[in-house]
């Protein structure tokens, strides 16, 4: 199984490089791009998980309804994307659910911060895919976790992929700034060894981000927009020819947990 997901959230990634970007702008940036994923989703029949905050699920309540309403699944990626509290574990899973009336029962953090297990435990989670195994300088080193999914308490932890080998990431990153026939393997290799494939993206990635004030670096915009539109159609259209099947984490859960 193939887990798509995406961290829908208020594109504040220029103000982390000291960039500009109205609050108006983070917003509607990202409303571009998950326009875009969806369209490529509805085109190839393909299930995904929506990680969203709050802040963007309230400015947006159409285009959540319409990934609801198209099959996907709607999971918390806390209430705001750069300020946290641990109460934001269960407002924002409940303020989710009482906006648009699903089960919420995911959780990532933003920027795949740590969390106090526990806590998302008692904030009425089910799994959690807050972890990315391996080495980021200056961002995590998690090397020691496991690659693959399992329990901690009662919640399920989902790490994102990597290679088999070395560790390497198969991240929102590594899909823009490697070749895609290499990219293509990594995942192929993760497919084979490990069953599934968990892979995250932003929809920030799918619009036009090389605005200068934004001060973003190069490795952060490397094929973006129109270009990432069609490196991530052909992508997906790779994996549908290769006969893989796409789900959501809640329908991923439920067959893991058989």
């Amino acid at each position: 199984m193939v887990l798509l997901s995406f961290d829908i959230e208020e594109f504040d990634m220029p103000l982390e490089y000291k960039g500009e970007i109205p609050f108006e702008k983070q917003i509607s940036i990202s409303q571009t791009g998950l326009e875009r994923i969806l369209d490529i989703l509805k085109k190839y029949n393909a299930k995904a998980t929506f990680f969203s905050t709050v802040v963007f699920a309230e400015n947006s309540k159409h285009l959540i309804e319409r990934l609801l309403n198209e099959g996907h699944e709607l999971a918390s990626h806390t209430w705001f994307h750069s300020e946290f509290e641990e109460k934001h574990l269960k407002d924002s899973r409940e303020k989710l659910e009482e906006l648009f009336s699903t089960k919420v029962t995911g959780l990532r953090m933003p920027r795949m911060m740590p969390v106090n297990e526990k806590e998302v435990e008692r904030a009425g989670y089910s799994y959690n895919s807050s972890i990315n195994p391996t080495f980021l300088p200056g961002r995590y080193n998690n090397l020691k976790v496991s690659r693959t999914y399992f329990k901690e308490g009662n919640v399920t932890q989902v790490p994102a992929s990597v290679s088999p080998n070395f560790r390497i990431p198969l991240f929102w990153l590594s899909f823009h700034n490697f070749p895609l026939s290499f990219y293509k393997k990594l995942a192929a290799d993760t497919l084979k060894k490990d069953n599934y494939l968990n892979i995250y993206f932003h929809p920030w990635e799918f619009a036009e981000i090389k605005e200068e004030a934004f001060k973003l670096p190069g490795f952060t915009v490397k094929n973006s927009g129109k270009d990432m539109v069609e490196r991530f159609d052909s992508f997906v259209g790779w994996l549908k020819d290769k006969g893989h099947t796409f789900g959501t984490f809640q329908e991923f859960q439920k067959q893991i947990e058989r």
